[in-house]
């Protein structure tokens, strides 16, 4: 069973960005079963970095969305995906030098962040880019 799961309730109506929602479900879904299953550092960094990797591209197509179509709560939704960057950024150094495990509160920390994200600040710009034609 996934720790997280997609459902058409998180649609934004945007098909490359559900899409990109659903990767990253996958990744912290894999990187839960990791966890679960005991594998090593080696194996977690790796999922870490394409998590990261993931998201800076998601974020990036976003983003490109917002300036095309002058979404006005730009900003501000900028910056949650920056905090967002630094926590996962955090994570990855602490885990690195040995300072931070990565445990079942950091996947809960994840799970919900992307959630309450899409169902809340994405959900917010889902009928202007519907407005302006992006599909």
């Amino acid at each position: 069973m996934a720790y997280v799961e997609w459902n058409d309730g998180m649609s934004v109506r945007v098909a490359i960005i559900d899409g990109q929602h659903q990767g990253l479900l996958r990744l912290i879904n894999e990187l839960h079963d990791a966890m679960t299953q005991g594998q090593g550092a080696s194996v977690l960094g790796k999922i870490v970095d394409g998590l990261i990797e993931y998201t800076l591209n998601h974020f990036a197509t976003e983003e490109h969305y917002f300036e095309a179509s002058d979404y006005p709560d730009c900003v501000a939704h900028k910056r949650e995906h920056q905090d967002f960057v630094t926590k996962v950024t955090d994570f990855r150094r602490g885990f690195e030098e040995g300072r931070l495990m990565l445990t079942l509160d950091v996947m809960s920390f994840l799970g919900d962040w992307l959630t309450d994200h899409i169902l809340g600040s994405d959900a917010s710009y889902a009928p202007f880019l519907g407005r302006e034609g992006v599909a």
